[in-house]
This record gives structure tokens, C-alpha cells and sequence, in this order.
């Protein structure tokens, strides 16, 4: 008789016990929803992996309830995931679970944007998935990872890494270092030194340099050099740089009287008196004439 009882009992067990299937090669929802059906639904709870062609089928043969499938009840709704359909439909209104959904969801859907922990969860489970081929054993270590993720959001959210007073001076030293390091000018490369030369060189007999012939004299990429130019001369592109040079060397000729404006615009690289007239007007607020009518004056 007593070897009945205990037959009848685990008949019973077995038949109210739930049973849940879906997709081998679990994951992140296919781990983190058998986590939370285990923990707070139903701890004798059986989840079974199956190759995705087997799951609705074997579901109808053993009774079990597919999730994480397309076409049934428990998988994605719009931008949700599984695990916050489990959620809504066992009203599990803790805190703790609400937090972990945002940040699985980040991890199961690729958009660790939500939360900046879901990068981390998704390393972890790619990982956990790529060194463990049985998918039973493979639930079971993600059941620890999910308990761990559960007590982190129900008490240790504000806890930091960093707890000594030594520890926290140290990162405050090094992040004013970081600081300081990139808000340093740039090491001026050789290649810009040589094309500081090139320009200076050239100076008086061409100002219509082209970008392209300069980087190709300096055997350094045109876009490179024209990306990193303002690094290294005044903050300014080379367009910008150049016209400056020509300004400059204008305002040196201007107080020449000898030289006509029409010559200066020639001798500056300017297309024409009135191009130059324009250019120049726009860097000193004046135009050639009467800037060079206040340079006699003075």
C-alpha cells in the first residue's frame, strides 16, 4: 500500500506540474522567462529545449505550453519582449523584475540602448552559450546569472564598485589626468610641419595650392590632410588657412602705394579685384581701399 501512495503521489506531481517547451540553444529570453517561471511561478516547473521545427508539435503531443515562439501566447509584442509578456500575464509587480525586463529586452531585441546593463547581459549569454552545448546544463548556469541580476536590481543598484576613500581619490586623479590628456594640443605630425614649409615656401610666387597636389607631394592622403588640417594650423581648414595667408600678405602690400588694388588682387592669388575686395572686407570689416587710406593716415 505505501508503494501505491507514493506512486499515486508522483503521478499527481507529474500531472501538475507544468510543463514548457520552446527553441533549443537558449539565449536570453529562452533562459531569463524559464528563470522567472521557476522563481516566482512555478519552481517544479519542466522546460524543455527542442529543434524550432519540433516545438508546436511536440507542445500538442506532451501538453506542454510552447514561449519564445512566434504565433503563440507567450513570445514578443511589439517592441516587448517574452519576459515582459510573463510579466503582464502573472501580474509579477516587483520593482526588481521591472528593472531586469528593460535591461532584457536591451540584450534579447539588440538595443542596448535601454540600459547600459544589457551589453553586459548579452556578452555574458553569447559566451555562456558558446561553452556549453547541453541545453539543460546550459539553463542551469544561466539560472545563477539571473539570480545574481535579481539581487543586484532588488538591493545593490546604488551600490558602487569603488568603496574606499583611497580608491575614489585615485579614480578623481586619473580622470582629471584624462581630462588635462585630451584637452591638450595635438603632437604636431611630421607631415604638417612639412606642409607648414611647403605653404611658406610658396608663399609669394603661388597662393592658389591645391589640397590635393600638396598631399600627393607629401605622399599622405588628401582626405586625411584635409580632415586633420585644423588640428595643426590655427583651428582653421585649408581653404580658410590659405585666405588668411593671402589677407595677411595683401595688408603687407597694401602699404605699398606703388602696387594698384588690382595688382594686389593678382599678387594674392584672388580670381579679381572684386573677389579680392569681397575677401578681404569679410577678415578686417574694411575694404581694400580704405584700409590702405588708415594705414597713411597712421
Amino acid at each position: 500500500m505505501i508503494a501505491a501512495s507514493k506512486d499515486i503521489s508522483a503521478l499527481i506531481n507529474e500531472i501538475c506540474r507544468m510543463k514548457w517547451i520552446t527553441r533549443e540553444r537558449p539565449k536570453i529570453d529562452r533562459i531569463a522567462c524559464p528563470w522567472l517561471i521557476k522563481r516566482f511561478i512555478d519552481a517544479e516547473a519542466e522546460i524543455i529545449y527542442v529543434p524550432d521545427s519540433q516545438v508546436l508539435p511536440m507542445a500538442e503531443e506532451i501538453g506542454a505550453t510552447p514561449f519564445d515562439v512566434p504565433g503563440t501566447e507567450f513570445s514578443h509584442y511589439e517592441d516587448k519582449c517574452t519576459f515582459d509578456y510573463f510579466l503582464e500575464k502573472y501580474a509579477l509587480d516587483d520593482p526588481a523584475l521591472n528593472d531586469m525586463a528593460i535591461i532584457i529586452r536591451g540584450a534579447d531585441t539588440d538595443n542596448h540602448s535601454l540600459a547600459s546593463q544589457s551589453a553586459g547581459l548579452w556578452a555574458i549569454s553569447a559566451g555562456l552559450a558558446h561553452n556549453i552545448t547541453n541545453d539543460q546544463e546550459l539553463l542551469q548556469q544561466g539560472m545563477l546569472i539571473y539570480d545574481a541580476l535579481y539581487s543586484w536590481a532588488k538591493h545593490l543598484q546604488k551600490q558602487k564598485h569603488t568603496q574606499s576613500p583611497t580608491e575614489k581619490l585615485l579614480l578623481q586623479v586619473f580622470n582629471a589626468y584624462l581630462d588635462e590628456k585630451t584637452t591638450r594640443r595635438p603632437r604636431t605630425p611630421k607631415w604638417a610641419k612639412e606642409l607648414k614649409g611647403i605653404i611658406q615656401d610658396q608663399i609669394d610666387t603661388n597662393l592658389s595650392l591645391s589640397l590635393k597636389e600638396i598631399a600627393e607631394e607629401l605622399q599622405v592622403n588628401p582626405t586625411y590632410v584635409s580632415r586633420e588640417f585644423s588640428k595643426y594650423f590655427s583651428n582653421l581648414s585649408f581653404g580658410e588657412y590659405i585666405r588668411k595667408l593671402r589677407i595677411e600678405k595683401a595688408i603687407d602690400l597694401l602699404s605699398n602705394p606703388e602696387h594698384s588694388l588690382s595688382e594686389i588682387a593678382y599678387l594674392t592669388g584672388f580670381s579679381d579685384q572684386s573677389h579680392f575686395n569681397r575677401i578681404f572686407k569679410a577678415h578686417t570689416g574694411q575694404n581694400p581701399s580704405d584700409y590702405r587710406k588708415n594705414l597713411i593716415k597712421k
